[in-house]
């Protein structure tokens, strides 16, 4: 009587154990941080829904409907908001768009210039003052707006729109950035052959390096305009004319007088929201040219 070999039955060859669970376990696994990021997004963008539903409503309305419904008052919201104190709010908006536009480019012109220094050239004492810089990143602005006032005061020019302007000038940030993105993008070998030319180093810079150095200088440009246009602690300090407030401080302003009159409360949300666009608009801008010169730079390489 023959006996048969029972044997065991197990996995085809070229097959690992586990192999069919393993893809549901990686899609239970990207669920995670996917799950993440949505929490993080609607954590980020529920206030910014708030405001856009809540500016829509009347003084009313704001405080007697759900929150989440819209409301019908936007426009006499923007009217109210254009006719009070005859239209105080635009000159608070231009006066942000002078402060963050003149500020952030000249910041940038001094970034640049810093940063093309600093990591082009040798010389004593280079990595010391670099050093220093970065302290100043660390550097939190409320320590520094004390000194700024008293300095300014000095000066006789506090309580005018220099005071809020030439703080803005040199940004420790932004000399970093643009030291680091001169040392990757501008060659050495390129600095060398316009000296052999017989290019100046001004115009090695602004013929050579500027170009180079432009989308680095477009990300300094951007960081730098939206601080000063969100900046309240230095405005807070320097000005007192109300003429001269930028828009973060007068919508500031405008909040502690609703405290005594609630109906100005739809008029700051109204114009917190308004105070959001330019800085949207911006980055829309600044990311078409971002696209552009990394295009370029591509293709020229």
């Amino acid at each position: 009587m023959s006996s048969l070999a029972l044997h065991e039955s197990g996995p085809a060859a070229g097959t690992a154990p586990g192999t069919a669970r393993d893809p549901a376990r990686r899609r239970r696994t990207a669920l995670v941080p996917t799950l993440t990021l949505l929490l993080g997004a609607l954590y980020c963008l529920l206030p910014v829904a708030w405001v856009i539903i809540a500016s829509t409503k009347s003084g009313r309305e704001l405080f007697s409907t759900f929150t989440f419904w819209p409301g019908t008052g936007f426009a006499g919201n923007l009217s109210d908001l254009s006719a009070y104190r005859d239209g105080v709010y635009w000159r608070w908006m231009g006066n942000s768009a002078l402060y963050a536009g003149l500020g952030a480019l000249l910041s940038t012109c001094v970034s640049a210039v810093s940063g093309y220094a600093l990591a082009t050239y040798r010389f004593r004492g280079r990595e010391t003052l670099f050093n220093v810089l970065l302290a100043g990143v660390l550097m939190p602005p409320v320590i520094l707006a004390v000194p700024q006032y008293l300095l300014l005061a000095e000066a006789d020019l506090t309580d005018s729109r220099l005071s809020v302007l030439l703080p803005q000038v040199l940004s420790p940030y932004g000399v970093y950035l643009a030291r680091i993105y001169a040392a990757a993008a501008v060659p050495a070998d390129v600095v060398e052959a316009g000296r052999m030319d017989g290019a100046g180093e001004w115009r090695i810079f602004t013929r050579v390096a500027l170009p180079m150095m432009a989308p680095g200088l477009v990300t300094v440009f951007l960081f730098q305009f939206v601080a000063v246009w969100n900046n309240f602690l230095l405005p807070y300090v320097m000005l007192s004319d109300d003429e001269k407030f930028p828009i973060t401080l007068g919508l500031y302003t405008l909040l502690e007088q609703g405290a005594n009159t609630p109906a100005l409360y739809t008029l700051v949300i109204t114009g917190a929201l308004l105070a959001v666009l330019p800085l949207v608009a911006l980055f829309l801008v600044v990311q078409r040219f971002w696209s552009l010169d990394l295009l370029s730079g591509a293709v020229k390489s």
